[in-house]
């Protein structure tokens, strides 16, 4: 069985917020604001969801995967979750995305300030956690 290194709290806490706004950006898009349509499907507003989803699906896998490009896309993601916090709260009833991408956000610019390293890859100086 290959040999797992232990993420740091705060990249776990930060893995765990971008998988829980990924699940509520996803649900809101697809069974909120498709149904409600109006400016809830708004090309602007809704690809922003859909930015939202992504960027933060793609962060917590590249923290996992030890990427180089860990902190820069956490820092984009942030940025991604705020405006995407500000679009729901502008059309209102969607509190739990709003909470989702600003959770989110937090933790993410705490990880981009903290070089989103890897912890095997900190020790090692390296990018990558070695096999």
């Amino acid at each position: 069985m290959p040999h797992q290194q232990k993420l740091s709290a705060e990249m776990d806490r930060c893995i765990q917020d971008c998988l829980e706004c990924y699940r509520v950006c996803q649900a809101n898009a697809s069974l909120h604001c498709l149904e409600l349509g109006g400016e809830h499907v708004a090309p602007r507003h809704f690809r922003l969801m859909l930015d939202c989803v992504e960027a933060c699906r793609s962060a917590a896998a590249m923290m996992l995967n030890g990427s180089d490009h860990a902190a820069e896309h956490c820092r984009m993601c942030a940025k991604i979750c705020l405006a995407c916090a500000e679009s729901c709260r502008k059309l209102g009833d969607m509190e739990d995305c709003v909470s989702a991408c600003e959770r989110c956000a937090e933790s993410c610019e705490r990880m981009a300030a903290m070089g989103g390293k890897h912890p095997a890859a900190a020790e090692s100086g390296e990018a990558r956690p070695a096999h």
